[in-house]
Formats: structure tokens, sequence, C-alpha cells
């Protein structure tokens, strides 16, 4: 671990600059009391005083790879060193290098990689190619769902975040699968699939097919509630996208790159998207990235026809960089695998016995390093222990135990998400574990069941 040597004064200083000259996103601005961290490396991070933190959160579920990974750290040195920047309408090698990767891990028919500066413009651009692709308007996207903050992609967004900012057109919300809290009266997973399935399609008759460029889901949706889709969802999926001529865009932004135990959270299904969208975990968020991977057919309706689309950065020497340094280190340290294992030997079986003695978790679900806990106050009612779009004391308390433990976590609405690292060991993640048992002990305060 690398050394650090407390400076409090420093950090008061640093907090004393943000409160004066930051602004936050998603805030209001007044009471925020932000953390101030000098560093980190693997799956922690430390403050100026010295404390350690055990990153439960992955920051913005991005850091897959851990922090200042070397191998990553050293690649966007060198390539400052080589050419920090050169503008998108000329090639270059590291875009060159990180379409190569991207295209390695992605399934066969796909021919081409867009660059972005992050998420929310991977799904913008990936709506903009399936309407001139199709020649068709509409986007079909989960109400549970988030895609970013930009015009469409916003929209396309199913959470409250997209209520003060619906100034995009042509979007439509269904339900996707969540037999928990079934929007379809399903007794079991089968049921669900198929229930959701109609609904679907429903949705997508009374709208018209032929006015129907896309649909844009989460592969598996992610801050709104780590919603795994049962057998045979995608498939269904995928079928009524061919019979209507639909593009289905996977946004695997948050789910993929090793979070949910694959490179792709969509390769377990047996399916095969139209376009898919990356960022986060595609190089740990080192510097800003994203982008599009397109298949064959859709790459080819701009051979002869312009895209109406670009990007001061699309393709960034460093991004670049970082994302070839990040694909390679995965592949050579196994870390996607590594991320299944410990999912399936550590952090699942883990949850699955703070849930058996802590009433105030009403269900448990994910998968690699990708689980969210759904807290109630009754476990009959599955009556949740913060409401839709807000929180709650009970909540309030979580995050503040879980801090003052030295846990980082990232929270909303009534759901717990449990999302380190792809690289966290065995001791680590039952460090975290332990940690979670205490914290739930108290917030077992506010069970009413």
């Amino acid at each position: 671990m690398t050394e650090f040597t407390p400076d409090p004064a420093r950090g008061a200083q640093v907090l004393a600059d943000d409160k004066a000259h930051i602004f936050h996103s998603w805030s209001a601005q007044r009471a925020l009391s932000p953390l101030a961290f000098a560093g980190g490396q693997g799956c922690y991070v430390w403050d100026y005083e010295g404390k350690r933190y055990l990153d439960f959160s992955s920051q913005l579920v991005n850091t897959n790879i851990g922090h200042q990974h070397p191998k990553v750290t050293a690649a966007i040195a060198e390539q400052a060193a080589r050419l920090t920047t050169i503008a998108p309408q000329h090639a270059n090698e590291a875009r060159n290098q990180a379409a190569e990767r991207l295209l390695g891990i992605a399934p066969g028919g796909f021919s081409k990689v867009f660059f972005t500066n992050g998420g929310a413009d991977a799904n913008e651009n990936a709506i903009r190619m399936a309407r001139l692709h199709t020649g068709r308007d509409k986007v079909l996207s989960y109400y549970r769902s988030y895609h970013g903050n930009t015009g469409a992609a916003i929209t396309s967004t199913g959470d409250p975040r997209r209520w003060p900012n619906e100034y995009a057109t042509g979007h439509v919300h269904f339900f996707g699968p969540y037999l928990y809290r079934s929007s379809f009266w399903a007794a079991d997973e089968a049921q669900e699939c198929q229930r959701a399935l109609e609904h679907l399609e429903q949705v997508i008759e009374f709208e018209g097919p032929d006015t129907i460029a896309a649909i844009l889901i989460e592969t598996i949706v992610g801050t709104a509630g780590v919603l795994v889709p049962p057998p045979g969802y995608l498939a269904g999926v995928r079928a009524l996208a061919d019979k209507h001529g639909i593009v289905w865009i996977a946004d695997e932004v948050m789910c993929g790159f090793g979070r949910a135990g694959s490179w792709f959270a969509f390769e377990p299904h047996g399916v095969v998207p139209d376009l898919i969208t990356f960022a986060k975990g595609s190089n740990s968020g080192y510097v800003p990235a994203g982008g599009v991977i397109i298949s064959g057919p859709i790459a080819a309706t701009f051979d002869d026809r312009v895209f109406p689309g670009g990007l001061t950065y699309s393709g960034h020497p460093l991004a670049c960089a970082s994302i070839v340094a990040t694909i390679d280190a995965m592949h050579s340290e196994r870390i996607v695998e590594h991320a299944a294992a410990i999912g399936a030997q550590t952090l699942g079986p883990g949850l699955a016995d703070l849930a058996a003695r802590h009433p105030v978790v009403g269900e448990v679900r994910g998968l690699g390093v990708f689980w969210a806990l759904d807290l109630v106050s009754d476990r009959a009612s599955r009556a949740m222990l913060a409401p839709y779009g807000g929180s709650s004391e009970a909540m309030a308390v979580l995050s503040a135990r879980a801090r003052e433990a030295g846990l980082l976590v990232f929270t909303n609405f009534n759901r717990l998400h449990v999302v380190p690292p792809c690289v966290i060991t065995d001791a680590e993640a039952k460090e975290g574990l332990a940690i979670l048992d205490e914290v739930l002990t108290a917030v077992d305060a506010f069970y009413q069941g």
C-alpha cells in the first residue's frame, strides 16, 4: 500500500475551496459536505487525515480495475509523452489499438467503434445511429433505468432525474422484468419473463412498430436496482426487435467489462445486440472515455452517407491508451474471471447470510461484483425503506455508519448496492461484509414488520 503522510490542514483547504468554487451535480449546493480524498490504491482510498476507506462503491460503479492500477497509469504517462492530443479527423495509433481491443471482446459481426467522452454521449449517439439507420424516430426504454444526462439519454432514462429534463421527443417507457416488485402479478421468474415480453410486444403494437427506431435497455439495470434479466428475456427482446426491424441497443456502460463476471453482460444469454454502448469499466474512468461498438449493417449505413455527429475529444489518445492497457491487464490478470468467482464464492453467499440475519433486507440480487440489497421496513408488504425518488432517516443512518466504519457505499432510494472493484480480494470482500453486518444491525432498528 502506498505510504501517505496525513495532512489535515491541506484537507481542510481542499474542502474550503470545494465549497467556495465547485458546483456539484445532482445536488442542492448549500448543505453539501463531501469527503476529500488524497489518494487511492487497489480497493482503498484515503483522506487527508490518513483514514482509509474500502471502496464498495467503485466510485460511480466504474473503477472496475481498482484505483491506480500501475499498468494503466504507466500507459497514460507513456502516451502523454508521445502524443497527448490530436483532432479526431486524423488517424492515431492509440485509437486504432483501442478499437481493436474492443472489437476483440465483442461478438462477431461488429466492425467499427465510435468513441465518445462517456456513457451519456455513447447512448446519445447510438440513438442517433438507430434513428438514421431505420428512418424511424421512437426509442423504447425501461421506466427503471438510467442512460445519462444529455438530451436523448436523459429522456430515455426512467428514474426521477428525467422529470426536470424531458426536452427530447419520441421517447416511450415500458416496464422490464423485476419479480420482487412485479408489475405483472407474476408468481415466478418464468411467468415474469413471459408477461414482461407480452407487455413489451403490446407497447410496440400500440406505438406502431414502423415508428420505433430502437429498444434501449441496460443489459442489467444498474442505478435503478441491479435487475438481472430472467432467462429468456433478452432472447425475447432480440426476437421482437428482429420481427419489427427495430435496433436493439445494449447499454453496457455500467454492467460491462467484468462488472457482471463477463466482458459484456449479455454474453451469458446467448444473444447479440445491434449496438453496444460502453464507458465506465472500459478504463475505470482513469480518463473520460466511452463509445458505441457498431454492428456491420449499421456501420454500412454510413459508408456513403454522412453521420451527423462528432466530438472534439472522440478517440482522445490518453483515453484510448488507458482502454488498451485496461483490457490487456484484465486479460493477463484474469480479472473478469476473478470477478465472477468472487461473486459466486464470497459476495453472493455473504450477502445471502446478511439477509438471513437482518430483517431489513428484503431481497439480495446480482452476480459478479454487481449486487443490490432491496431494503424494506416490512418483509410481508415489501414496504420500501425509503420512498421512490427519495431518501429516509434509515438510509441516512446506513450511509453515515458505513462511512464512520471506513466503508464507501452506493445507495439509491431504498437500496444498498454492493459494487466493489473487480479486483477485490476474498479478504477485502469479507472485511466489507463484516462492516455491512454492523451497519445493518443499526438499520434493523427501523424495521416495523
